[in-house]
């Protein structure tokens, strides 16, 4: 499970052209950046379990800033 999973529009005022994001997982901070296309580029390292936790933010992600 994603704790602490916090989000911002990567310009004020603007949601496009998407958000940056931070969470911890496991104990370990992680941080990126999620474009309108539901594309995830990550700053610096990934989860061991990527695909699971990209499933996770895509969910948040469309519950918080879609609907």
């Amino acid at each position: 499970m994603l704790q602490h999973f916090s989000y911002k529009p990567m310009f004020a005022g603007v949601n496009l052209p998407g958000w940056t994001f931070s969470f911890f997982y496991q104990n370990q901070r992680y941080s990126g950046d999620y474009m309108p296309h539901g594309t995830i580029n990550w700053d610096g390292e990934t989860p061991s379990d990527e695909e699971k936790v990209k499933k996770m933010i895509h969910e948040l992600m469309t519950f918080h800033v879609y609907e």
